[in-house]
């Protein structure tokens, strides 16, 4: 013991230690949780080789940059993962973004550099050997050193043996350290968690052999990982989820008075809530077998206790109630399979390319429906103009991984074998009526309400059927009603309503719905029409076009609107429902992309003369331009880059389907001078492709009839709101407004629309007052003829109803006693246009005049109330 303390050996020591800290650069601070930016080129040619199969999109990336650039960046997955860190580290630097070179509680040696290797030995040798333990990289001061330094730093919120090292051993929990780092700087710190997916496949109640063996996906292990890089490469794929911002949640009312450990404890479980449900909202919930989801409907107390009231009320067994609602339930329920998913998106990809020029999605509005389906199912209500809108849009679902919804489909569609193709893609039937069959509707109700529990998205159209004139149908409630009852019930904690916009540039079965406009019967939907289909696939409809309005959060607007549904009267919820059905037709019409063959159609059908020129529809089709642009209306692609040459496209698309003829041969007339005509038994097919815009042009158009009734170059606004709120009522069964802004408010913004186009200029002396330029009669006259085949369909339904004898008449024979009258006016010249002789807009007006009373002849007084305006509007659009 003496030698050890002899002058000699003391020399020798401070040697070996001038040596060791000459080796290690004077610091302990070689930690295997950090990995240098650059590994060197063999490992980062390795790494880059091995992570090619991984994807992570632009729009994902891009998360990152939305952070304050003084921001510390956390980046948080829910496994500990070597595999995903080198990812992350590895492609991080590859796209030159914020690489993370420390990771909380990680150990790597075989992908360093062998000098840091060396270092990190030595200085866990020398350390250990000093202080008779290994150095800690918290009490060392390391991770506070790489926060300050800017660092990007890689955290795992769950591992083996976490609650053991954090509760028992009491070392120190990551989340608590960050916590008290975020006290003490400025500086925000941001965590952002990391989801790495390697199968779409939604987890099932039911385990293969194969998962038995290798892992599930939740945490697979090294060799399903490997064998998934090498199999399918290009289908494992990163997302990154809602930025957490420490500062927000320690200032948070509920968090700020809490112990540190209470507020790592909570900031874990949001993290971890936050991860399952961005994964739920990649993969969708838990797939349970159809028989599980029939039992828990069947046995549900809903069920149970609408067989028990009926037993007793029809005195009928129970027993048979229950075969009878077994029997509903297979009626109904869909039979969710991700393999039919699989195959459908591979043929729909064929179809698409057979049919159509492509499609454009809106990706900002699909990321934000993505992001609040975390918050709770998506009720996705699109509008309907064709069936391949269902197949559209869990297409478009499926290709950005989000989980294919449940779509309610009618029974109609229920026919053998597309039947059975639809239940295992997702559909599920309804009847078109549940009057008299109060056991299947409680049965439907109850299997909505378990669809919602389990968190699957639900499709419903909100038109209730495909819309046959090209414009928005009236909403239809019944099913957002049982929605609605069902979160009453607390079958889920939100509902995500999210309108959505499909359209195209020609529809499919356009020829059929023209074919049920005048009078024909609707064809029922059998394999004879799929065998027939091929047809179809021969010719081109043009693009496709997919909108998202913002997402609306139930919980949020009932909140904002100081409603609990809790208590609230049958009646109320009602009225709600109405309210959000129109709220959605209306959020539908303001993200309406306008198409090319929309403005041409209008422009051909509103023509002042029957005759026309090329340069003369232009003119017509750019003063609609020049108004939807002035209203930052969605427009197509075409109309954005050259709204000419679009026009003249669709023009001449027209002309070859013979909608539109010449009257001038090529060889006598020039190109700009050729004369054409529309065609008058095209008309109603153009005006179809004209209603998928008029919602646009509705206000405009009340606007400019509200100005011609004043008869004057000179008026007031003010004058206009009495005749603008009457043609709003006249209509309410045709158009959707927005329930939040009045009559006023529209004719203050059209006139200001009219002002941009020099249709009218302000009075230089008088406020408020306007006069009508030379130019501008014309153009306003462009405006109020949207609206003339309306009024001439309302005309035919008043006349008619002048001429009905009092009694009873169902609704279908009244509608072809109207239809026959107006033909009889058409061929008398009376009616100018044929596509006023709409059953459509016939019963809409039947609707209208039968909710003011007006029944039959013998209600003259509310039919000459009527007549005369709608004589006087005629009168204005000759």
């Amino acid at each position: 013991m003496l030698m050890f303390r002899s002058p000699k050996w003391k020399r020798i020591q401070t040697r070996i230690d001038r040596v060791i800290q000459f080796l290690l650069k004077g610091t302990y601070q070689h930690y295997a949780c950090y990995l240098p930016p650059n590994p060197g080129w063999l490992v980062s040619h390795l790494q880059t080789l091995f992570y090619r199969g991984i994807t992570l999109a632009p729009s994902q990336a891009a998360v990152l940059k939305t952070l304050p650039r003084n921001a510390i960046l956390i980046c948080v997955t829910k496994r500990k993962s070597l595999f995903q860190w080198l990812f992350y580290h590895s492609r991080y630097r590859i796209k030159r973004m914020r690489v993370p070179t420390v990771a909380f509680d990680y150990t790597v040696f075989l992908y360093q550099p062998l000098s840091r290797i060396l270092r990190m030995l030595l200085a866990r040798l020398d350390y250990f050997c000093r202080h008779f333990r290994f150095p800690d990289p918290y009490a060392a001061g390391f991770y506070r050193h790489m926060l300050d330094q800017g660092e990007t730093l890689f955290l795992s919120l769950v591992e083996p043996g976490g609650f053991y090292r954090r509760f028992v051993k009491e070392k120190t929990d990551p989340i608590a350290f960050l916590l008290d780092y975020q006290a003490q700087t400025d500086r925000p710190v941001y965590l952002v968690p990391h989801l790495m997916i390697f199968e779409k496949n939604p987890e099932k109640t039911t385990t293969s052999l194969w998962k038995h063996l290798f892992g599930h996906e939740k945490a697979l292990g090294f060799f399903r990982r490997f064998t998934t890089l090498v199999k399918k490469p290009g289908r494992t794929f990163v997302e990154l989820s809602t930025p957490v911002d420490l500062q927000t949640f320690m200032h948070h009312p509920d968090v700020r008075e809490r112990s540190r450990a209470y507020q790592a404890l909570l900031l874990r479980r949001n993290l971890l809530r936050q991860v399952n449900r961005h994964r739920q909202s990649i993969l969708g919930p838990v797939l349970k077998s159809r028989l599980e989801i029939k039992d828990g409907v069947l046995t549900g107390a809903r069920i149970r206790g609408s067989i028990q009231d009926l037993a007793e009320q029809e005195t009928q067994p129970v027993t048979k109630l229950h075969r009878q609602a077994e029997n509903y339930f297979e009626e109904i329920a869909a039979d969710y399979r991700i393999g039919m998913i699989k195959t459908l998106a591979g043929i729909l990809t064929w179809i698409i390319n057979t049919m159509f020029d492509g499609f454009i999605v809106n990706q900002e509005g699909l990321d934000r429906l993505k992001t609040m389906s975390q918050k709770g199912p998506l009720v996705l209500l699109p509008c309907h103009k064709s069936h391949i809108d269902y197949l559209m849009l869990s297409y478009i679902m499926y290709h950005n991984n989000m989980p294919c919804p449940h779509i309610v489909a009618g029974k109609n569609l229920s026919f053998w074998p597309m039947g059975t193709i639809f239940r295992r893609s997702g559909a599920f039937f309804m009847r078109r009526t549940f009057k008299g069959q109060p056991l299947y509707a409680a049965v439907f109700a109850a299997y909505v309400s378990k669809l919602l529990q389990e968190g699957f998205n639900i499709e419903v159209f909100i038109e209730g059927g495909r819309s046959r004139t090209g414009k928005l149908l009236s909403p239809k409630t019944g099913l957002l009603s049982i929605m609605l009852e069902s979160y009453q019930q607390g079958a889920c904690e939100d509902l995500i309503l999210a309108p959505i916009y499909i359209g195209y540039d020609k529809v499919p079965e356009e020829k059929a719905y023209l074919h049920e406009l005048e009078g024909g019967k609707k064809e029922p939907e059998s394999l004879k029409q799929v065998i027939q289909a091929h047809k179809v696939l021969k010719k081109r409809f043009g693009k496709i076009y997919i909108e998202f309005h913002d997402p609306i959060s139930l919980a949020d607007l009932l909140r904002e609107n100081s409603l609990d549904l809790e208590g609230m009267p049958r009646e109320e919820i009602g009225a709600l429902c109405r309210n959000i059905g129109h709220r959605t037709i209306h959020a539908i019409n303001r993200v309406t992309v306008i198409t090319p063959h929309a403005i041409a159609a209008a422009a051909l059908l509103n023509h002042s003369s029957q005759a026309f020129t090329l340069p003369m529809l232009q003119e017509t089709a750019d003063t609609y331009l020049h108004h939807l642009n002035f209203h930052a209306t969605k427009l197509a692609d075409t109309l954005t880059v050259d709204p000419a040459r679009a026009i003249e496209q669709a023009f001449h698309t027209y002309l070859q389907r013979k909608f539109v003829a010449p009257l001038d041969k090529k060889s006598v007339a020039a190109e700009d001078q050729r004369r054409f005509r529309v065609q008058d038994e095209k008309r109603p097919s153009l005006e179809y492709y004209k209603n998928n815009c008029v919602a646009c042009f509705v206000p405009a158009a009340f606007t400019a009839l509200s100005i011609f009734e004043r008869d004057a170059f000179q008026f007031s606004a003010t004058d206009l709101h009495a005749s603008y709120h009457f043609l709003q009522d006249f209509f309410k069964y045709e158009f959707s407004y927005d329930l939040e802004n009045p009559p006023e408010w529209y004719v203050r913004k059209n006139v200001k629309a009219f002002i941009n186009d020099a249709i009218l200029i302000p009075h230089p002396n008088l406020p408020d007052t306007y006069n009508i330029t030379s130019a501008g009669f014309r153009k306003l006259k462009l405006f109020s003829v949207f609206l003339r085949s309306y009024f001439e369909s309302y005309l035919i339904t008043l006349n008619q109803l002048a001429r009905q004898k009092p009694g009873e008449m169902n609704l279908k024979e009244q509608l072809k006693k109207i239809a026959a009258h107006g033909t009889r006016l058409a061929k008398s010249g009376e009616i100018e246009c044929n596509e006023a002789l709409s059953r459509v807009n016939f019963r809409n007006a039947l609707t209208f005049f039968n909710s003011r009373g007006i029944n039959c002849r013998e209600d003259e007084e509310a039919i000459a109330h009527y007549r005369e305006p709608l004589q006087r509007y005629l009168k204005f659009l000759q």
